[in-house]
């Protein structure tokens, strides 16, 4: 019985990717330092799956930044303005397609399916010229091979990345991407042949956009794309994968008829349905991949009941063509349990990090071949049996007010028409006023002064000093700058989500449970193991130390519940959506406490409500509901007068502009300067907003200074579709993995430009 991976983390057990790229981005270490780092990494990880036992080991998995740009620079897909004259694809090219410089923007980046992982969008046109440009996957083969390991090397599939691309700037919106297949196909031909030239015999290829409610000429599409290439492909093993979720019944037929296919890789763990269509009819001779071991969360599998469901496919499709493997890339989950020296040894016996994954896989494939390692499994059911009967997972008094909370939408009395205008007179900000979205930059000192109070090196009295003086300087900041409504810049904070589970019972940390966001960005995703309360106040005190600072308003700033919930490894004993409903209620009894404390404006973010849309149409309404009902159970409870801000980044929102109305907050901050302005179009198309409304301004997540002119266009843009009294201007997100050189100008020229429109709004009239 054979087991396989499909991808696993990047950045290294101590994020050893992370540090190495940051040092190259700041010119202080060479390409050859960061591609040693690279090389050690990937060595590490085929060597620990080989050790373990896994017969098909993936490589070009690995990435500098991620995958679908690593398939942009393959096939040679630069944008014009990066200058790129040809030639193998190098360093300067690849992050300026990612990260910008000083000239030109960077690419858009949009979340990978509903993960919390970003990738940069292809951009594509009829004038693209597509050419072999970077030789990175047979490279990376080569590597492993004179390492003693035979890979299976893993490429982007020709259909999904043109299915996850976008028409470039000036292109018909209407043109279709998928015309440019046969102009690709010639690409991938080339590189199939490198690789079986390279020795190579299987080659994987990720098609997860089969997962999607495709139309027939999208799925026609992926029969033209392998019938293509099926010459080229013979005489290899072909194993097409996809995951996140149940692949449609029509897709099924695509996909299991695919010329030149040998293999197919179906997530089991969130695409349970797609059982029944593997035991209605899975083609004879063919590989099953099985993923039946979890690649997005982080609970220890199940091995009694992975090995029933696997015994049960084995008479379907016999144990010679049955392969163990993980639902998806292990990259959205941490990495090695062995460095989690502070978790208490409960919680960590109902964990599997990837390293202990890649085991879970092993151990699954060798019970199916009659090798059960009979401890392995009985620690196993232990630690199963102890999660399930453990006091600390259940609180009866949550379950009780969760439950109460049937029956009532939760909205404010008021509508919000109404609400701006007692705020305003309250407030009385100008017209286009301006903030920024929460966070400003984490400085070395700032990190030093966290780390060393965690590890009890400096008094909690000394700790409060430092931070309340790193407030005092950004509200300082602010106010020089004319920023019209403050934030206290959460230097009291590492992450988002991870500085609110730290004080909300039924949550679970790590030491070095890291997982990639995008780039060099990677989150410490809190554990939610048990039913969720708020024992006491947690940004009350912060929020009106720097209120007293100011006579500005100061934005109180919280994480929404969906965001919590999505940016968490969360328990899968009950629904999502009762854990999301518990959440609320505790960031609810924050809100109160706030505007007690005399704090007029509440950011509460949901960065991630979109990000954790279903894949298929049909469960987006379900979903939608109570993430927006959570949304609203949060402020429900508050005075007209205190307004109430959300943010949300990084995803297409258009698709559900009808959701975010109904959240029905007063101000929406939202991503917008890297989407080419993709969110205005629906409001072009005539939907009707009457809160506030922030698109970004300029994109933080580039180290490029925009210039006043290039802000002011962006906000006529919005004038052009956006009643006046409604817009603000702010950044895109928050500021914290900027540096002071970059936020001061940036901010200095956001608020330049936001003056030079009002003064030509008032000559105007």
């Amino acid at each position: 019985m054979a087991s396989h991976i499909v991808g696993y983390p990047r950045m290294g057990p101590k994020r050893e990717l992370k540090f190495a790229l940051e040092s190259f981005w700041d010119g202080k270490t060479t390409a050859e330092d960061l591609n040693k780092v690279a090389a050690d990494l990937r060595s590490s990880i085929w060597k620990q799956m080989s050790g373990a036992g896994i017969k098909y080991i993936p490589s070009n998995t690995f990435s500098y930044y991620d995958q679908v740009l690593d398939t942009t620079a393959l096939l040679g897909a630069v944008p014009p303005r990066y200058g790129w004259t040809g030639g193998e694809i190098g360093f300067d090219t690849y992050f300026s397609m990612a990260r910008g410089n000083a000239s030109v923007p960077a690419m858009e980046m949009t979340k990978w399916f509903d993960t919390n992982y970003h990738f940069i969008v292809p951009e594509l046109g009829p004038e693209v010229t597509f050419s072999y440009a970077s030789h990175k996957a047979v490279d990376e083969y080569k590597e492993a091979k004179a390492l003693g390991v035979d890979t299976v090397p893993v490429l982007v599939g020709p259909v999904s990345y043109l299915l996850l691309s976008k028409p470039a700037k000036g292109v018909d919106k209407t043109f279709s991407l998928l015309s440019l297949l046969d102009k690709i196909l010639p690409v991938y031909k080339e590189v199939i042949s490198d690789l079986k030239a390279a020795g190579a015999t299987w080659i994987q290829f990720d098609e997860p956009t089969l997962v999607r409610d495709l139309a027939s000429h999208q799925l026609q599409a992926f029969s033209n794309a392998y019938a293509g290439l099926e010459s080229t492909l013979s005489g290899l093993n072909v194993l097409v994968e996809t995951y996140f979720a149940d692949v449609p019944a029509e897709a099924y037929k695509t996909l299991t008829s695919l010329k030149g296919v040998t293999a197919y890789g179906f997530d089991l763990v969130r695409g349970d349905k797609t059982l029944g269509l593997i035991k209605g009819d899975f083609p004879k001779g063919k590989f099953l991949f099985a993923g039946v071991v979890d690649g997005r969360n982080i609970w220890a599998n199940d091995l009694a009941a992975s090995v029933s469901t696997l015994e049960e496919l084995a008479t379907l499709v016999g144990k010679d063509k049955l392969v163990v493997s993980t639902s998806c890339s292990l990259l959205h989950t941490a990495v090695d349990l062995v460095n989690e020296t502070k978790l208490d040894n409960e919680i960590k016996s109902w964990l599997a990090f990837a390293a202990q994954k890649i085991v879970e896989v092993n151990a699954l494939a060798k019970a199916l071949a009659g090798a059960k390692d009979e401890a392995f499994f009985g620690a196993n059911a232990a630690a199963h049996a102890s999660r399930k009967s453990s006091p600390r997972v259940t609180n009866e008094a949550v379950q009780k007010a969760a439950a109460a909370l049937k029956g009532s939408d939760h909205r404010r009395a008021t509508n919000v028409s109404a609400r701006l205008d007692a705020q305003q007179k309250k407030l009385n900000l100008p017209i286009l006023p301006t903030t920024t979205i929460g966070s400003f930059p984490q400085t070395i000192e700032l990190r030093r002064v966290r780390r060393e109070y965690k590890a009890n090196k400096i008094s909690e009295e000394e700790y409060v000093k430092a931070i309340k003086e790193e407030i005092s300087k950004v509200v300082k900041l602010q106010e020089e700058l004319d920023i019209d409504v403050l934030v206290h810049g959460e230097p009291e904070r590492n992450d988002m989500v991870e500085y609110f589970g730290e004080q909300l019972s039924g949550f679970a940390f790590t030491v070095n449970g890291w997982v990639q966001s995008y780039g060099s960005r990677c989150v410490k995703p809190p554990i939610i193991y048990g039913d969720v309360s708020r024992p006491k106040a947690m940004t009350v005190f912060w929020s009106t130390a720097a209120q007293s600072m100011t006579a500005r308003p100061m934005k109180g700033m919280l994480t929404g519940p969906v965001t919590i919930l999505n940016w968490s490894f969360v328990r899968v004993d009950q629904p999502r959506f009762e854990t999301c409903y518990q959440i609320a209620l505790a960031i609810k009894d924050e809100v109160e406490d706030l505007e007690k404390a005399g704090i007029n404006v509440i950011q509460i973010d949901e960065a991630a409500l979109r990000e954790g849309l279903p894949l298929r149409k049909s469960e987006e309404a379900f979903y939608l509901d109570w993430a927006v009902h959570s949304f609203r159970i949060t402020n429900c409870g508050v005075k007209d007068t205190t307004q109430i801000h959300t943010h949300m980044c990084y995803s297409n929102f258009n698709d559900i502009i009808l959701s975010i109305i109904d959240m029905d907050a007063d101000v929406i901050t939202i991503e917008n300067s890297r989407s080419d302005e993709k969110l205005l179009s629906v409001f072009r198309e005539g939907v009707k907003y009457g809160a506030g409304i922030g698109p970004g301004v300029y994109d933080i997540h580039s180290p490029r200074i925009p210039s006043t002119e290039e802000i002011a266009d962006r906000i006529n843009k919005m004038l052009a579709v956006l009643e006046t009294n409604i817009l603000w201007v702010n950044p895109d997100c928050g500021l914290k993995t900027r540096k002071y050189a970059e936020v001061n100008p940036a901010l200095k020229n956001m608020v330049a430009a936001a003056k030079l429109l009002r003064t030509q709004l008032a000559g105007a009239k």
